[in-house]
């Protein structure tokens, strides 16, 4: 398994190249608990963290707020009591990057980091 946390983001422009499947596969280990959903014909990498309270939501929230903001990709981000459903994708091409599987990563050690 490759640390995938660690690796950086690309530019992505509206004609980027969507992962292909062979990459999607490969990526996906580094993040097997989360889901390769199609939403309106747009991949997506989707995942439901539970927390103990909504200030523990919250700050979770914050934090992925704070990694979203610093590679300027964003997520939809879902906010209820003790719990978080985050979803990434990239908006310009429609569907999955590497970008995304880096930043779920990234995702999933700030929820580490919180335990």
């Amino acid at each position: 398994m490759s640390d995938l946390k660690a690796h950086s983001c690309e530019a992505c422009s509206p004609n980027a190249p969507k992962a292909t499947e062979e990459e999607k596969q490969q990526l996906h280990k580094d993040i097997p608990d989360w889901e390769i959903l199609d939403i309106e014909g747009e991949e997506q990498l989707h995942k439901v963290y539970k927390l103990k309270n909504f200030v523990k939501a919250l700050e979770f929230t914050n934090k992925i707020g704070e990694l979203a903001e610093e590679e300027d990709h964003h997520p939809v981000i879902v906010l209820e009591y003790g719990k978080v459903a985050v979803s990434w994708w990239s908006h310009e091409i429609g569907g999955l990057h590497k970008n995304d599987f880096i930043l779920a990563a990234r995702t999933e050690a700030a929820f580490n980091d919180m335990q």
